[in-house]
């Protein structure tokens, strides 16, 4: 499945201590929030149908993470995302409903100096990494399915797999299901050009606005692994959602290492970095 007529975005700092793992705690310092456990804010990572530079540019991919020469630090960022209907009245968002979410490596490129954090998110195709597969949502709200569901990452290089990130419960984000919501609506029409933030608003008109977002809600924690070590040609990135009712942590580390992921309550994606 493509999402090439879909805006891309995200969400910055909606994990404890992310930021601070990714060097970049101190791009946000001047960032208003509502309250410290706020996320920093929504960033754009692709603007279907517009003349936007790199942000123009589709960088989805279930399969490949093409490093295309970069010669600064590219990091793995496992995520959780969701596929949302948008709802509209005279240029404002008056709806967001989710229908599906899936498992997504919000890749990022550790450059110093740069003016916007979505400087950081698309520097061609094959960036960003979404699962070939996602799961219905009935509903985003506490009851249910996503309070059963975890993620967790894994990187495999030279044969050898290593778990990259923490594996969290889904529903430990900082912002999670009507409190996100909200919160993202009002981002969506209020986000002003501010620090390393952009108007999210006027991408939406550019985009002329797109009846669906696809929308990766923060990075979790890296472990010490994952937080120092960064993606080289040949690698294989992991990231695995599955459901705590089916599933066990180290059972899913075996089933990594076999390849063994195509299973009932596991949504997962892998990439090979080009």
């Amino acid at each position: 499945m493509h999402y090439k007529d879909i805006i891309g975005l995200g969400i910055a700092g909606n994990f404890a201590l992310h930021l601070q793992q990714a060097g970049e705690a101190e791009d946000f310092v001047n960032v208003r929030v509502d309250d410290e456990n706020a996320p920093k804010g929504l960033f754009p990572f692709y603007l279907p149908h517009t003349n936007k530079g790199l942000l123009s540019q589709y960088p989805l991919s279930s399969s490949s993470l093409n490093l295309h020469g970069i010669r600064d630090d590219v990091q793995a960022e496992p995520e959780v995302a969701l596929l949302c209907d948008l709802e509209y009245n005279e240029g404002r968002v008056t709806g967001i409903t989710p229908r599906a979410f899936g498992a997504y490596n919000d890749c990022s490129i550790r450059k110093k100096g740069a003016d916007k954090i979505s400087e950081k998110k698309n520097w061609g195709s094959d960036t960003k990494g979404i699962s070939e597969i996602l799961i219905p949502l009935e509903s985003f709200e506490k009851g249910g399915i996503l309070d059963n569901w975890r993620i967790s990452s894994f990187l495999k290089r030279d044969g050898n797999v290593f778990r990259y990130g923490e594996d969290v419960e889904i529903s430990g984000y900082s912002y999670f299901y009507t409190q996100l919501l909200e919160w993202i609506e009002k981002k969506l029409n209020t986000q002003e050009d501010e620090g390393p933030l952009e108007n999210i608003s006027q991408a939406l008109a550019a985009c002329n606005y797109p009846k669906q977002m696809l929308i990766s809600i923060g990075a979790t924690r890296y472990l010490p692994y994952g937080e120092k070590t960064f993606l080289q040609k040949g690698d294989e990135v992991y990231v695995v959602l599955y459901d705590d009712r089916l599933h066990c942590k180290n059972p899913i580390l075996s089933k990594v290492v076999s390849n063994k992921l195509d299973e009932e309550g596991i949504c997962y994606l892998h990439q090979t970095v080009l």
